[in-house]
């Protein structure tokens, strides 16, 4: 796939971004994996899982990998999808990292090939706490590999960006609940 043209990118980024809100925020009472109440929830699997909307999240993170990325790492369930499409869209092997190791057939907690020597991203959907991301990324350290950054699409920003990075790994979203608001559209820069 052709890179995005910079000067469309922006435009992209704006009209992704109000097609997750239109497909997967739901409004009501909701509890979130931390166990919080929340007045919206946004429901990963309804933008994951449109094939129009997750090729172009894909093609949106892909200018954020850094240039010396190996591979893609995804923690199941919702990175799975995310690091198929990004690998999809560059070309780098991914494997898939599970919260437990299954109790059958390979029992292992990474499924795919993951090397010592490799430099991975980590592709997670929403963060909240991080603490799926956190999880995933210390699980690929312990095979020798180096997380050079946990990339989400959305940070919810209630604390799990600042968590991912007190432990010590670079951070990034495409999408922060700061600057794009919940109707789908940006935040206007506050003036100081």
């Amino acid at each position: 796939m052709e890179p995005i043209p910079a000067q469309l990118a922006p435009a992209l980024r704006a009209r992704t971004w109000a097609r997750i809100v239109r497909a997967a925020f739901l409004r009501g009472t909701f509890t979130l994996s931390s166990g919080r109440q929340s007045s919206y929830y946004i429901d990963k699997y309804l933008f994951e899982t449109d094939p129009g909307v997750l090729r172009d999240v894909a093609r949106l993170l892909v200018p954020l990998l850094p240039v010396a990325t190996t591979r893609l790492v995804g923690p199941a369930l919702g990175g799975v999808p995310l690091a198929t499409a990004v690998a999809l869209e560059t070309g780098l092997p991914f494997a898939i990292v599970r919260s437990e190791a299954k109790e059958y057939g390979t029992a292992r907690v990474i499924e795919g090939r993951l090397q010592a020597d490799d430099r991975v991203v980590v592709l997670e959907d929403v963060v909240t706490t991080g603490g799926q991301a956190l999880r995933a990324a210390r699980t690929v350290e312990a095979t020798g590999a180096a997380v050079v950054l946990v990339l989400a699409v959305v940070d919810r920003h209630e604390g799990g960006g600042d968590s991912i990075t007190a432990a010590g790994y670079r951070f990034e979203a495409l999408y922060d609940l700061n600057e794009w608001s919940t109707d789908g559209t940006r935040v206007p820069a506050r003036r100081t």
